[in-house]
C-alpha cells in the first residue's frame, strides 16, 4: 500500500507579496513592499480599518494581523499601508492553483492563499516529496515572483503544522514518527484548533505544551471541553482521516453582511442596507441554481453586541424581493433601536433541484414574473457591469449605501 503524501503550501504574507510583486513586475516600481515596514489595511473611512497582511520588518515592530490600523500606526507611525485589491489577490490565487495542478490533479483549495495537494503515487513522475517540494517552491517563486512555505507529512492535519514552522520561504516534514521531537514541545494553543478560550481552560487544567494535551486521558478532556476535547487530542496525537476534496463540496449556506460607513439610526435606512444585500445573496444563489429555505438577519452595533433572527419560508427562494421582505420582517422583530455598524442577510436549507411552488390562495404575487425580471437583470450586469442596473431607491443624491453590498469586487 501506497504511502500517503500530503503538502499543505501556503503563501507568506499573501496579500502583501502579491501587491508587492505587482508594483515590481507590472507598474515598474523599485521599492519591495516585503522589504519595507509595510502592510495591506482596509479602509479606515469606511470602517474595514484593520491590518490583513504585513512585511517581515513590520512584525519585528508589533505589529499583527487582525489588529486596527490606528493600533498598528501607534506602533510604527511612518508604516507604510496599501489598500487591498482584492481582483488581484484573486489573479494571483488563480494562478498559484494553476501551478499546483501541474504536480497533482488532487488539489483543494483551503483558502485563498493556501492549499492541499495529495502528491501520493507522484514519486514516480517528480521524486521524493521533498525533492518535488523543493522544485515546486523554486518553480512559484520563478514564475510568480512569491514565496510559500510547505508542510509535508501522511495527513492534512499534519502537512499544515509542518507548513506553519518557521517561515519564509521554508520546506518542512512533519512525518508521524516526527510528532515527539517536532510538534509536542510547541505552546498547545499552536495546535490546529485551539483557540484562546479553549487554550484558556487546557491551561486551567495544566495543560501548556501539545505533547501534555496527548498524553491526557480523554476522557478527562471529555469531560470539560465535550465533543471538542476528544478532537484536539486526536490532533495532538497527529490523527487525521479527512481526505483531499479536488472538487467544493455544496455549499449549504450564501450570505453576505456589511460594515456601514455611518451608524445607522433609522430603519428605513438600515431597509436600505437590507436590500443591497438581498441584491447580491440572492444573485449568488440564483447563479449557483438554488434556492434557500431558511434566512437569517444579522446585526452588529456600534459597542460590538450582536444578536440574529432566522425563520423557516414555507417556499425556498432566490428571488430578491422576496428574500427581501422576510430579512425586513426580521429586522423588526430584532432590531433594539441602538445605532447600528455592521447588517448580514443569511441563508440555510439549499435546495437544488427542480422548483416547486406551494400555492397560496391568499398571496396574489406573481413569482413567476420577479423570477424572470431577477433573471434579466442578472444577465445584464454580467455583460455590462454590477453598476448597469440600479433600483430607483439608489440614485438619490448624497446616499452613502452601495447598491449592491457584501462581498461585491469591483475593477
Amino acid at each position: 500500500m501506497l504511502k500517503r503524501v500530503i503538502f499543505h503550501v501556503d503563501v507568506n504574507s499573501a496579500f502583501l507579496s502579491w501587491e508587492a510583486v505587482y508594483r515590481l513586475r507590472h507598474q515598474g516600481g523599485r521599492r519591495d513592499l516585503r522589504e519595507e515596514i509595510s502592510a495591506v489595511g482596509g479602509d479606515i473611512a469606511m470602517r474595514h480599518g484593520i491590518i490583513l497582511a504585513k512585511s517581515v520588518p513590520a512584525k519585528r515592530y508589533g505589529i499583527k494581523t487582525g489588529e486596527t490600523i490606528l493600533e498598528a500606526k501607534r506602533k510604527y507611525p511612518s508604516l507604510i499601508l496599501v489598500p487591498p485589491n482584492y481582483n488581484l489577490y484573486e489573479r494571483c490565487s488563480t494562478a498559484f492553483m494553476e501551478v499546483l495542478r501541474q504536480y497533482t490533479p488532487n488539489v483543494e483549495p483551503y483558502s485563498i492563499d493556501e492549499a492541499f495537494a495529495d502528491m501520493t503515487g507522484t514519486q514516480g513522475l517528480w521524486g521524493s516529496p521533498m525533492e518535488t517540494a523543493e522544485q515546486l517552491r523554486r518553480q512559484i517563486k520563478r514564475e510568480l515572483g512569491f514565496t510559500v512555505n510547505i508542510g509535508i507529512s501522511e495527513n492534512k492535519l499534519l502537512a499544515k503544522m509542518a507548513g506553519d514552522f518557521q517561515k519564509p520561504d521554508r520546506i518542512h516534514t512533519l512525518w508521524k514518527n516526527e510528532i515527539k521531537e517536532k510538534m509536542w514541545g510547541l505552546p498547545v494553543n499552536e495546535l490546529f484548533f485551539v483557540g484562546g478560550a479553549t487554550a484558556k481552560k487546557l491551561c486551567q487544567l495544566g495543560i501548556r505544551t501539545i505533547g501534555e494535551l496527548a498524553v491526557t486521558d480523554v476522557e478527562i478532556l471529555k469531560r470539560h471541553l465535550k465533543k471538542h476535547g476528544e478532537v484536539i487530542w486526536a490532533f495532538a496525537n497527529g490523527m487525521d482521516v479527512s481526505v483531499v476534496q479536488s472538487d467544493a463540496p455544496a455549499n449549504k449556506g450564501y450570505g453576505n453582511s456589511t460594515t456601514i460607513p455611518f451608524d445607522v439610526t433609522r430603519a428605513s435606512e438600515a431597509k436600505l442596507v437590507l436590500l443591497s444585500l438581498a441584491e447580491t445573496v440572492a444573485a449568488r444563489l440564483r447563479e449557483a441554481k438554488v434556492r434557500a429555505e431558511v434566512i437569517a438577519v444579522g446585526i452588529k452595533d456600534q459597542e460590538f453586541h450582536y444578536a440574529s433572527h432566522q425563520r423557516t419560508l414555507s417556499n425556498a427562494t432566490n428571488i430578491t424581493k422576496e428574500i427581501y421582505c422576510h430579512a425586513c420582517r426580521l429586522f423588526d422583530e430584532l432590531w433594539d433601536g441602538k445605532p447600528i455598524r455592521h447588517l448580514g442577510i443569511y441563508t440555510g436549507k439549499i435546495q437544488n433541484g427542480e422548483w416547486i411552488r406551494q400555492i397560496d390562495m391568499f398571496d396574489r404575487t406573481d413569482y413567476e414574473k420577479l423570477q424572470r425580471v431577477d433573471e434579466t437583470i442578472d444577465r445584464v450586469r454580467r455583460r455590462y457591469g454590477i453598476d448597469a442596473v440600479k433600483r430607483a431607491v439608489f440614485t438619490e443624491k448624497g446616499l452613502r449605501i452601495d447598491h449592491m453590498s457584501g462581498g461585491v469586487r469591483r475593477k
